[in-house]
Parts: C-alpha cells; sequence; structure tokens
C-alpha cells in the first residue's frame, strides 16, 4: 500500500477525493450556508454603499440635506460589519468541527485497520495525516468552498451594479475577469501538485523523527544524534522546498489578481474621465463605478484565494482518502451481553502455509498438529521457524495462504473477530507497555476487571512488591513505553494483563526471556496453574521454562518436525536434543531452571 500511496497522480484530485470532502462537509452543509449567507448579506450591504455615496454627491450638487444619505451609509456599513463578523465566526467554528470529526474518523479507521497494511506504513506519516492533513480541511471549508461561492455571487452583484451605472465601463472592466479566468486554470494545477507535494515530504519528516524517537536510547548509546539530525533536516528541507514552491504560485496568483484590477483601475479611469469631459457620464456615477471596481477587487482575490485552498485541500484530502481506502477489520459491538465460552479451546493447524510477500520464503509449509483442550502445549526451534508468524494467524492479524486454523473445530473467519481475540490472551515478545498508569495497562485488556482481580494477578506475576514500592501504587506513571520499569517488571506486566482477560487461550510469547531464573521458576509454576484452566501455548527459546509441558512442537523452517514430551524429544528428535544440550538440560535438572539462567529482571 506504500507503494500505492507513492504511485498517486498528484496533479490532480481523484475524483474520489471530492466524494469524501463531501463526506466530511454534509453533517456540518446547513451551519456552512448559515455562515455564508451571514457573510453574502454583510457584502451586498458593502456594495450598496457606492450607490448611496453617489448619493451623497448628487445631493451635494443640488444643495440638499446630505444627513439621510450619510447615516443610511454609516448604518450600512456598521450592519455589514457586524454581520460579515458573525459569519466568519460561524464559519469558522463548524470548520473546527469538520477537522475534529475528520480526526475521529480517520484515528478510528486506522485503529482498525489490518496489521499488514500497517506493518507497511509509517507511524510518522500516519500522524502527519491526523494533523496536518486533517487541520487543511479548515481552510476548505472556509477559504475553499464557502468564501469561493460568497464570493462567486458576491462578483455577479458587483458586475450587476456596474452594469447600471455604465455599460461601457463594464466592458472594461470585464477584461480583467477573462486574465484573472487564464491565469487560474494555468496556475491551479500547478498549486495542487506542489501542495501535495509539500504534504508528503512533510509526512516522510514526520516519519523520519518519529523513527529515532521510537529508538531514542539507541540513538543516543550508538552516537547518532547528529545523523539523525541531519535526516530528519533532509526531510524538512524538502518539505520547505515544495512549500516554497506552493507559496510562490499562490504569491503570483494574488499579484497578479492585484495588477489586473489596477490596469483596470487605470484603464477605467481614462475612459471614464473622457466621457465625463465629454458630458455623457457623470461625475458622480465614475466615482461610484470606481468605488465598484474597488469592491470587486475583494470577490476576485478571495475567488481566487478560495480555489487555491480548494486545491490545498483537495491533495490533503487525497491522503485522507488513502486511509479510508484501506480495508479494516470490524468495529466490535458496544455492548455485548451474550454469553461467552469459558472452556478451554481446542486449537487445530491444518497443512497451513503462508508467506509474508512474494520476495521472501515461506514462513510456515504445511503447518498440521493440535493444541487439546487444557495444558501447556510449547512451540520451539530455532529462530525464523514460524513460531511467532503461527501466533499472528491465531489473532488474524495475517490470514493463512492456504490450510484451515479451527478453534473449536470452527474454522477461524467462521468466528467473529471480537469474539475470537476476546477468547485469546496473549503476550507479545516484546512485552509492550503503554504510556499511563500501572492500573491502565493492567487492565487494558479488561476494563471491567475487579480489584480483586487485579491483586489476584499481582500476586500471581509476583508484581505485589512493586506495586508496594511505587510511589502511587497502581496509579503511577510507568512513562513512555514503561520506561519507568525494568525489562522483566514489563514482562510480568504483559502477563498479568493477559492473565486479567481470563482467556481460553493463552499465547505466550518468550513470555520468560527477561526474568531472573528465580522469577522464572514461579512464573512458570503459575503457568502450570493456568494451564489446568487454560489452553496454553508457549513460544520458548529458553527451553527451562516448558520441559514440563505436556507436549512440545518442534519447527524447523516453517515445518513441524517432530511433537513429544522432553523426555520424548531428547530421546528421539536431534534438532531438540541440540537445543536441549546447549542450554544444560538433557538430565533430571531439566526439570527445574538452572541457576545460570540468571538474566536481571
Amino acid at each position: 500500500m506504500v507503494r500505492a500511496f507513492r504511485s498517486k497522480d498528484v496533479n490532480a484530485p481523484a475524483k474520489g477525493s471530492w466524494r469524501l470532502l463531501l463526506v466530511h462537509i454534509r453533517p456540518q452543509k446547513w451551519k456552512l450556508v448559515l455562515g455564508g449567507l451571514l457573510g453574502f448579506i454583510g457584502g451586498m450591504a458593502g456594495l450598496a454603499e457606492p450607490l448611496l455615496a453617489k448619493s451623497v454627491i448628487d445631493t451635494f450638487q443640488v444643495g440638499g440635506s446630505m444627513v439621510g444619505p450619510i447615516v443610511t451609509l454609516t448604518i450600512l456599513v456598521i450592519v455589514g460589519a457586524a454581520l460579515g463578523a458573525l459569519g466568519a465566526y460561524v464559519l469558522e467554528r463548524t470548520a473546527e468541527t469538520i477537522v475534529l470529526n475528520a480526526r475521529l474518523r480517520l484515528v478510528s479507521r486506522m485503529l482498525r485497520l489490518r496489521v499488514p497494511d500497517v506493518d507497511r506504513l509509517k507511524p510518522g506519516d500516519l500522524l502527519s495525516r491526523v494533523t496536518a492533513d486533517s487541520t487543511l480541511l479548515r481552510a476548505v471549508c472556509t477559504s475553499g468552498v464557502t468564501d469561493a461561492i460568497t464570493a462567486s455571487l458576491m462578483l455577479i452583484g458587483c458586475i450587476a451594479f456596474m452594469a447600471y451605472m455604465d455599460a461601457v465601463l463594464l466592458g472594461v472592466t470585464l477584461g480583467v475577469l477573462v486574465v484573472i479566468g487564464v491565469l487560474t486554470m494555468v496556475v491551479m494545477p500547478r498549486i495542487n501538485r506542489t501542495t501535495a507535494q509539500a504534504q508528503t515530504a512533510l509526512g516522510d519528516m514526520a516519519a523520519t523523527l518519529d523513527r529515532a524517537l521510537q529508538a531514542f536510547r539507541t540513538v543516543k548509546a550508538a552516537g547518532a544524534e547528529q545523523r539523525e539530525t541531519e535526516a530528519v533536516r533532509g526531510a524538512a528541507h524538502t518539505a520547505w522546498r515544495k512549500g516554497v514552491s506552493a507559496a510562490g504560485w499562490r504569491s503570483l496568483t494574488g499579484a497578479s489578481t492585484m495588477l489586473a484590477v489596477q490596469l483596470s483601475f487605470l484603464a477605467v479611469l481614462g475612459v471614464g474621465g473622457m466621457r465625463v469631459a465629454s458630458g455623457t457620464l457623470p461625475v458622480s456615477s465614475l466615482i461610484a463605478f470606481l468605488l465598484y471596481l474597488f469592491y470587486l477587487t475583494g470577490p476576485i482575490s478571495q475567488l481566487v484565494n478560495g480555489v487555491t485552498q480548494l486545491q490545498t485541500g483537495l491533495a490533503a484530502v487525497t491522503r485522507l482518502r488513502e486511509i479510508e481506502d484501506l480495508p479494516a477489520e470490524p468495529v466490535a459491538p458496544v455492548e455485548d451481553t451474550a454469553p461467552r465460552p469459558t472452556a478451554p479451546a481446542t486449537v487445530t493447524l491444518d497443512n497451513v502455509h503462508f508467506q509474508y510477500d512474494t520476495e521472501r520464503s515461506p514462513a510456515l509449509n504445511g503447518i498440521t498438529f493440535t493444541v487439546p483442550a487444557g495444558g501447556m502445549t510449547a512451540l520451539v526451534g530455532p529462530s525464523g521457524a514460524g513460531k511467532s508468524t503461527m501466533f499472528a494467524l491465531l489473532e488474524r492479524f495475517y490470514e493463512p495462504s492456504s490450510g484451515t486454523i479451527t478453534l473449536d473445530g470452527r474454522p477461524l473467519p467462521d468466528l467473529p473477530l471480537p469474539d475470537l481475540r476476546r477468547s485469546l490472551g496473549y503476550v507479545e515478545q516484546d512485552a509492550p507497555v503503554l504510556a499511563g498508569s500501572l492500573r491502565d495497562n493492567l487492565v487494558f485488556g479488561n476494563p471491567d476487571a475487579t480489584d480483586d482481580d487485579i491483586a489476584d494477578v499481582l500476586r500471581r506475576t509476583q508484581l505485589t512488591e512493586l506495586v508496594q514500592r511505587l510511589p502511587e501504587g497502581l496509579d503511577t506513571a510507568v512513562g513512555h513505553r514503561g520506561q519507568m520499569l525494568s525489562g522483566g517488571e514489563r514482562q510480568r506486566v504483559a502477563i498479568a494483563r493477559a492473565l486479567l482477560r481470563k482467556p481460553r487461550l493463552l499465547l505466550l510469547d518468550e513470555a520468560t526471556s527477561q526474568l531472573d531464573a528465580v522469577n522464572e521458576l514461579r512464573l512458570r509454576d503459575v503457568i502450570e496453574e493456568v494451564a489446568g484452566t487454560t489452553t496454553v501455548l508457549v513460544i520458548a527459546h529458553r527451553l527451562s521454562t516448558v520441559t514440563t509441558a505436556d507436549r512440545i512442537v518442534v519447527l524447523e523452517a516453517g515445518e513441524v518436525r517432530a511433537i513429544g514430551s522432553h523426555s520424548e524429544l531428547l530421546d528421539r528428535d536431534d534438532l531438540y536434543r541440540e537445543l536441549a544440550t546447549t542450554q544444560f538440560l538433557t538430565g533430571t535438572e531439566a526439570m527445574r531452571p538452572m541457576a545460570a539462567h540468571t538474566d536481571p529482571a
């Protein structure tokens, strides 16, 4: 999908961008109409001012009282300003609402994207779409859509008044509109293209900075601050160049508009002056027409700016549309009162094949085995054997290329995705901890967990002492990515979070890799206890964790090599025997983890 993002033609907005723009605008259309109408009425009040100015001059020439015309003119000025300000407020407020709704819609969509699509995208670029790109919708709704329509109506009204004043001078003025129209047609595609490139470059800059921030300690430890700064600087300069290019084209349209109006003013002044001198045009009519000519500058500039902003916004909407077009997982029901099965689950993989992409070797090549209900089943084997891939398929982050996976005899695609994932507890290999409090992390998968439930899993995962040590207990903030906790503590928090879900199938991917020998032994006892009421599927490189498993599945190069207990596999499988030998687990000491395995928690 990333390649698809880069390959889109940015010379003109896709038709789908207009459709998506209308999707964002439609719920607020009447508020936009109200704001535009107030601005239009305020502008029309202004258009009446030249006629009143003409009346003042005519009255002055005949010696009449000017109090009435001046009072009327003052009232029109005040009313026009008030209506214009009110209309602008309504438009800006409505535009902010549209931006808010667009962001909420986009975030909801992003968090429901399929894992393969997100894996191919850059987090920083996604953040840029939610922030910078969605913000441009504000300009689309104000200067883009509403102002452009209002300016068009004002332009028509202004031309009508000018035609009423003098048709000859109007013919001179219409040359302005021809010049502006031709210029707009030539420049707008360039503005759209450079704006789209600037937004893409801004997303690249955000992605580059996000990469450095995600590995902040690694960057510092490697002394790579300057290199990463230069990388971000390069992306920032690219965004700057594209932005300057777009600004240049916008400036050109603005300057050309003002120049055309000024030249038309000189032409009207010359032609009108000759007609006044010849007596075919009253001087008051020339003054009023010149005032209308200056009034014409506003609608024309507003219209050109509106079309420009519309092009800019459509470039951003195109980037939003790229996210909207990605397939998403189904939305979980808000309330689901249906009873949940609680019995341990049975899982069967039947001739399962899977390949991440055509450029890589198959990750799974005909995997077939069954995980019976209850007890512990372990997956062991060299790195790259396909162990974590199987967990991804069980969670339906990915779909098998062929073959079937069943849960209690039902193929996974036949199960509602929310129901499937509610049945699973998943502890990832890097045991992610989210920013927030310790309590937030523990109940992340089960917000309805009671205090007794929390206390129970804290005891079972040896976290009670940690909670007592923290200054605010469970409400202590753990920092970005859990930086306030040690590696072993983060791993135990992840396990506690999974246990709080009370899953039917518990998936543990290297769940004890960062625990010392004592805590590994204690946690293994917890896992064995859980296996009495839940099906536990464990991935382990440290075989000391799984020597007491009911069955061990040995994987190699995406295939099942052997299945059996620890002692059985020692007798008949060379690869397992080699793995056990390198970890000193070939004798009776295999039943307990070796004291030599003392990774700091």
